[in-house]
């Protein structure tokens, strides 16, 4: 999977889905993307926080790209605490979120990488995580073949993919080698907002200020089929 910091809450249910989880660092950063920003709630509505870049060639690498210098990581942390700070959960979840946001790490790859261990676990996700790179496979390749490739150096006997994956993965490909393929269908989640009307697919920041653990591990464990 692509990297994001700080996802929606069916980026976790996936990771929580499977035995080894791969987070793409030796792929192209994608400008209009999610890489580095997503959602969060403020005033009943939501709105994009972002972890800005340090400008660069647009064809690098996500893990050849850095935060910007000037980057105020206290003022993006402030930003979430005055959105949430009546949150029912916020004195649980927000010091890991700020834990995040804080890092010292440069390098973008390793700033997203950090968020997502630091989350995983606070929910009690055991799923091991590793960086593509790290996998001896052909970096040339892309797509279909990637993941082939990557299924057969790590052993896998399935993939799980997100369910919109489906039109860029064939079942009967992947079975020829072995693997059995899957796709991650999440089922709509809600859950009470300051009494407002409720607004989905925030970032995972919504969900933990909103939700105890043990209800974000139902979430996480029954609030998907796979297909």
């Amino acid at each position: 999977m692509q990297p994001y910091f700080l996802p929606y809450i069916g980026y976790f249910q996936l990771i929580g889905s499977v035995d080894l989880f791969i987070i793409y660092d030796n792929i192209k950063y994608t400008k209009k993307g999610w890489i580095n920003r997503n959602r969060f709630l403020r005033d009943g509505a939501d709105f994009v926080f972002t972890v800005p870049l340090r400008k660069d060639c647009d064809f690098l690498d996500v893990k050849d790209r850095a935060v910007a210098d000037d980057f105020d990581r206290g003022k993006l942390a402030n930003q979430l605490r005055e959105a949430y700070r009546r949150a029912p959960h916020f004195d649980q979840a927000f010091p890991v979120i700020e834990n995040s946001i804080m890092s010292t790490q440069a390098n973008l790859f390793d700033y997203i990488y950090g968020s997502v261990v630091d989350v995983c676990r606070y929910l009690r996700i055991g799923t091991r995580i590793v960086a593509s790179s790290s996998v001896a496979i052909d970096p040339a390749l892309k797509a279909e073949d990637r993941v082939l490739a990557l299924c057969k150096v790590t052993g896998a006997s399935g993939y799980v993919n997100a369910i919109g994956g489906q039109e860029l993965y064939s079942r009967e490909e992947f079975e020829a080698h072995g693997v059995e393929l899957k796709f991650l269908k999440s089922h709509p989640i809600t859950y009470p907002q300051f009494g407002r009307p409720f607004v989905p697919s925030l970032s995972i920041v919504d969900v933990m200020m909103f939700n105890s653990v043990p209800r974000i591990r139902e979430f996480l464990e029954t609030s998907y089929e796979l297909v």
